[in-house]
């Protein structure tokens, strides 16, 4: 889908802003991965960045063998090696053609434009991690925010698709997650498979609202932050259907 934002830009912002926040605490808690340091989520987002510049690069039809994986860097080398991978992804991305095909793990979706927009996901929520370890406030933009949140409907819940292995408890009924500052609403509701769920824009009516800013809801499906929510049984129960923990 056509995106009214920069992604190649956005990651790049995001990886620079998760550097810079992580430079003088990478000893620190990540609050939204429990058990991580800053140092962690930084080693993790190197190999994030290495494993998809190398699918897209080669175009990949599975993903590369562990014997392939580089050697972590350390801890002197750590935010050096993240900044040159994330500035190596932005330029692999930059020169590939989105409609390639390539591994993913999403199987609905499989190409280079999938990375792409992912990746924009990735970069903005682990910022928002490293900088609240930081005690720096980020907001991540409503535009990519909000994309974000449909890209995570899409293909971060169980879904018909892609379902969850083993099954879990139907969602129940209708909710309704709006954008308080941006034009965004999203109905969710039980899929035609038990466990699975379906969504389509807008807010259908009568159905329980959940609205707050996209960053927030983006962060909230994410379990990063807790909103007022109008039925909690409802919400509880669309978290446990999204594949993060």
């Amino acid at each position: 889908m056509p995106l009214d934002f920069d992604p190649l830009a956005a990651i790049a912002e995001h990886s620079s802003g998760l550097a810079m926040a992580a430079a003088r605490n990478l000893g620190d808690p990540v609050e939204g991965c429990p058990g991580w340091t800053v140092g962690d989520l930084v080693r993790h987002l190197t190999e994030v960045h290495w494993f998809w510049t190398t699918i897209v690069e080669e175009l990949l039809q599975e993903p590369p063998p562990e014997s392939r994986h580089p050697v972590p860097a350390p801890d002197v080398e750590l935010l050096e090696a993240f900044r040159a991978g994330a500035a190596r992804l932005v330029a692999v991305l930059a020169a590939a053609d989105p409609g390639a095909p390539c591994w993913t793990w999403a199987p609905a979706q499989r190409d280079v434009a999938f990375v792409i927009r992912h990746q924009v996901q990735e970069a903005a929520v682990h910022h928002w991690d490293a900088a609240r370890a930081a005690e720096i406030m980020v907001s991540i933009g409503p535009r990519e925010a909000a994309d974000a949140v449909d890209e995570f409907l899409t293909f971060s819940v169980s879904t018909e698709a892609d379902p969850a292995d083993p099954p879990r408890p139907a969602l129940g009924g209708r909710l309704v997650l709006s954008c308080s500052d941006r034009e965004a609403a999203w109905t969710v509701q039980d899929g035609g498979a038990p466990g699975t769920l379906v969504h389509h824009p807008g807010a259908e009516p009568g159905a329980p609202v959940l609205r707050a800013k996209a960053s927030d809801l983006l962060l909230w499906l994410y379990r990063h932050v807790e909103l007022p929510v109008p039925d909690q049984g409802l919400a509880s129960r669309l978290r446990d259907l999204g594949f993060t923990d």
